[in-house]
């Protein structure tokens, strides 16, 4: 019966993974109404850390690195961290166990990854020369 659970759990997860990576990869955010604009830029006209990152996870599940790391770079170099975090806390909802990774609660990284996204935030917004590169790139 554990086992039985544990096979569905992994088959559910599997599913939602795969269904939105196969949204991604089959509709281009840039072409399709349906994928949710930014608010923030909306409302304030400027770029908040997660602008472009639809764009860019479109890139990503058509292997195109450069393209991705042009919308949004932090998310390009924020992945190992996402995917392996993300791994852990399947591994955990499947397995019912509580394991953590001592250094992702260490309020140095906690800090540091806060002041890189904050940094990257202001600097992704002004409009100069090599500022302007982080913003993502327009049509």
């Amino acid at each position: 019966m554990v086992a039985i659970k544990k096979v569905l759990k992994i088959g559910v997860i599997f599913i939602i993974l795969a269904s939105g990576l196969l949204l991604f990869y089959a509709f281009n955010p840039i072409e399709q109404s349906f994928f949710i604009p930014c608010p923030f830029h909306y409302l304030t006209g400027l770029h908040c850390p997660g602008c472009g990152s639809q764009r860019a996870l479109h890139q990503l599940v058509h292997f195109n690195m450069y393209e991705a790391f042009r919308y949004n770079p932090l998310l390009v170099l924020s992945l190992p961290i996402l995917i392996y975090s993300v791994g852990i806390t399947l591994y955990n909802f499947i397995n019912q166990t509580k394991y953590r990774v001592s250094f992702f609660y260490k309020n140095t990284f906690i800090y540091t990854y806060f002041g890189i996204v904050v940094a990257f935030w202001i600097l992704r917004n002004i409009p100069i020369e090599p500022f302007s590169y982080l913003a993502p790139t327009t049509l």
